[in-house]
């Protein structure tokens, strides 16, 4: 929840309070005023002073242990990222934590921008930490671990040094050497509360600009190749009339197909219905965000299912390994991008280990 929703929030409680008290006295038993546990588990947000910081404190090294095992997977061992996301760490210099203002994002030959050179705020990365991370577990780290992974991701980036300890006492110092810190403003009438610097006037005079206007850009999209026919052709999938016609997927990208699509007359037989092991597995596919990571049959961050059940399909006792492999996590055997250990229960564990041991069936 944002800082700017709190005076909202208790706008909204006030008002259904006053609500569940008439209720109350009208409808006995409908409605009560929630209590401040529940209220305290909505209000988890932490403001630029701030204020909503629980007490706690974490080194780097104990925030390199936590990443190295939950956050690398998906952001690199150093932040660099992977095939997936952007990149964390990278494009800030020494010279920017001493101004507080990035100087290559005025640079238009740079090649990207990385969270370190936008962010201008620490409390803004403790924070998303704390409510959304790690992606396949949410809120699932303990405030000393969000304080330790903050601190391994501010020494990344060159900003506290290897035996720091981040703690609600000494953070608002970390802020006055955040890189960009400087590279923002809140001098345009829309940031929330007094305190927070002197605001601006609404913008309601602007003066549309009329000439000198850029074409108007092409927007178009694109299939990738691994994943141009992975459903079927989409020609005899969309309608026929229209603007909007689905591309003959059977055929490499830029080739012609003369003529009107044709479409079978009669629709194919429906495949026979999935065996219930083949069901459950894929429902915990989903369940457990697996497909986050993997293909069923490319590679995504980490190799596809059909790719991992080929690899193994002579081994005998592939449904103790694969079992073991899911439990533990690994690295090294698909690439240096390394898998998480995963929390399943013994019976999740076998029904994934025992499909992916059976050919990774997907239908």
């Amino acid at each position: 929840m944002s800082s700017s929703r709190k005076p909202f929030l208790a706008l909204l409680l006030g008002t259904l309070a006053v609500l569940t008290a008439s209720a109350q006295s009208t409808y006995p038993g409908i409605g009560r005023a929630a209590t401040p546990a529940e209220i305290k588990a909505w209000d988890i947000d932490v403001r630029p002073d701030f204020k909503g910081l629980p007490k706690g404190a974490g080194t780097v090294s104990q925030g390199q242990d936590i990443w190295e095992t939950k956050c690398a997977s998906c952001h690199g061992v150093f932040g660099e990222s992977n095939e997936v996301f952007s990149p964390l760490v990278g494009g800030t210099t020494a010279e920017d934590i001493k101004t507080g203002r990035v100087a290559r994002l005025n640079d238009t030959t740079f090649p990207g921008r990385t969270t370190l050179m936008k962010v201008s705020t620490v409390s803004t990365l403790w924070d998303y930490i704390n409510r959304a991370m790690p992606w396949n577990a949410p809120k699932s780290l303990k405030t000393d671990e969000v304080y330790a992974v903050t601190a391994y991701l501010l020494n990344l980036g060159g900003i506290v040094p290897d035996g720091f300890t981040l703690s609600d006492t000494n953070i608002a110092d970390v802020q006055k050497r955040m890189p960009n810190r400087n590279g923002v403003t809140t001098a345009h009438a829309m940031w929330p509360g007094k305190g927070m610097g002197k605001p601006g006037a609404f913008d309601v005079k602007a003066t549309a600009c009329m000439k000198d206007c850029e074409a108007e850009p092409k927007v178009a999209s694109l299939l990738p190749d691994f994943a141009r026919n992975n459903n079927g052709n989409l020609a005899e999938q969309q309608r026929l009339i229209g603007p909007q016609r689905g591309v003959d997927t059977t055929r490499p990208p830029g080739a012609r197909r003369d003529g009107p699509i044709t479409v079978a007359a009669t629709p194919a037989a429906p495949p026979p219905a999935a065996p219930s092991g083949t069901a459950n597995a894929l429902a915990l596919l989903k369940k457990h965000s697996c497909t986050a990571c993997h293909g069923m049959e490319q590679k995504l961050v980490g190799p596809g299912f059909k790719q991992v059940a080929t690899k193994y399909a002579g081994r005998a006792d592939a449904e103790a390994y694969f079992a073991g492999k899911i439990k533990a996590g690994g690295q090294g055997v698909w690439g240096p991008i390394p898998m998480p250990a995963q929390a399943l229960s013994d019976a999740d564990l076998k029904t994934l280990a025992n499909w992916l041991a059976t050919g990774a069936a997907s239908r």
